[in-house]
């Protein structure tokens, strides 16, 4: 529908999708606080449990996913509302700037600034300083992780107690590793449309997304040097069992790689971090999806994280599929699947 809406010039394939996806703005919730903010001129939504806490609260700053394209506060309400229900804990909710309009860096500059603020601003909250957590599925979990490297480095804030990084993308060196080609064709996201939000997050458009997808993009010695870390090579050999057609290899294009080299900055592609920065992570929540092409990412960085010390609870959804959480109560019914992942989440929550 939205092809056919961009041909006959009545509007954009992603102002459709928007569209689509906007979600809406829910009532009154007996159990919660609901509060619009502004975080550093970055808007927000606050959920703060109305039940009285015997001490301080965790704080779970919430990126949502849609490809850096799609996605706002009111599309993920009701998963923002569960885990701050059920975990009881105080969830803010980040409305970053949007792609392709806000090109990178902008979107983690927002959920940067707007947890940097969140941070320096806690007590308004009663949330315990030694408790906030950065969590995000798809693209918010790339921001998630992105930003979870920044405050690494940061030793005027206090230490993030946790990430979760809900089937996340990590990378876009390689477009045909395993899960890439296994789960192509399976919604809700296509091999070629994991490429296009890449390229509408870095560069505004799609142009060489065929490159991309070919890995004529990224020089010979760079593939070399982030071979340790992106490799099929790192994936259980389990997780290849499913048919797997390796691709001859293609040339490398010079001129694309000058419009794509941001690729290899880890603020884009958190897989690509020194060893150095990797190891200073907080403790970690990583969950794939077997019928998912980012399923691969998140199992890579899982190994990264573990070879690095960082302790990792991973919990692998094997009839889930990618975006099943955001369909968490959507339009009256949700996948089973969906439930145990979100159930999974909250459950880390509980034990930190």
């Amino acid at each position: 529908q939205g092809k056919i809406l961009e041909k006959t010039g009545l509007c954009s394939q992603i102002t459709f999708g928007r569209y689509v996806r906007q979600g809406r703005k829910l009532g009154v919730d007996p159990k919660l606080f609901i509060q619009d903010l502004q975080f550093n001129k970055v808007p927000v939504r606050v959920y703060q449990p109305k039940a009285n806490s015997a001490g301080r609260r965790r704080g779970i700053i919430f990126f949502h996913g849609g490809g850096w394209v799609f996605g706002s506060l009111d599309t993920y309400e009701k998963v923002c509302r569960y885990i701050s229900r059920e975990s009881e804990s105080v969830v803010v909710s980040v409305q970053y700037r949007l792609a392709p309009e806000h090109k990178y860096p902008a979107a983690y500059e927002d959920c940067l600034n707007a947890t940097v603020h969140f941070m320096k601003n806690i007590e308004h909250y009663g949330v315990d300083p030694a408790s906030v957590i950065v969590c995000g599925d798809s693209a918010g979990g790339n921001l998630a992780a992105a930003v979870s490297q920044t405050l690494a480095g940061r030793s005027e804030l206090p230490r993030l107690r946790a990430q979760i990084l809900i089937y996340p993308g990590l990378q876009a060196l390689d477009f045909n590793l395993p899960s890439y080609h296994q789960n192509r064709g399976v919604p809700l996201l296509f091999r070629e449309r994991a490429a296009f939000f890449a390229l509408q997050y870095l560069n505004g458009d799609a142009l060489h997304m065929q490159e991309v997808l070919e890995g004529s993009h990224i020089p010979p010695d760079m593939k070399l040097k982030y071979r340790k870390w992106v490799s099929p090579d790192n994936i259980p050999e389990k997780f290849k069992v499913r048919g797997v057609k390796p691709l001859r290899p293609t040339d490398f294009i010079a001129e694309v790689f000058e419009t794509v080299k941001r690729f290899c900055e880890p603020n884009l592609c958190p897989l690509l971090a020194e060893d150095a920065l990797i190891q200073q992570l907080p403790e970690s929540f990583i969950l794939t999806c077997e019928y998912d092409v980012l399923r691969d990412d998140g199992l890579l960085y899982k190994k990264r994280l573990e070879d690095n010390g960082v302790r990792v609870t991973w919990y692998h959804l094997e009839d889930g599929f990618h975006g099943i959480i955001s369909l968490y109560d959507y339009c009256g019914f949700s996948f089973p699947a969906g439930k145990r992942g979100l159930d999974s989440i909250v459950n880390f929550l509980k034990s930190l």
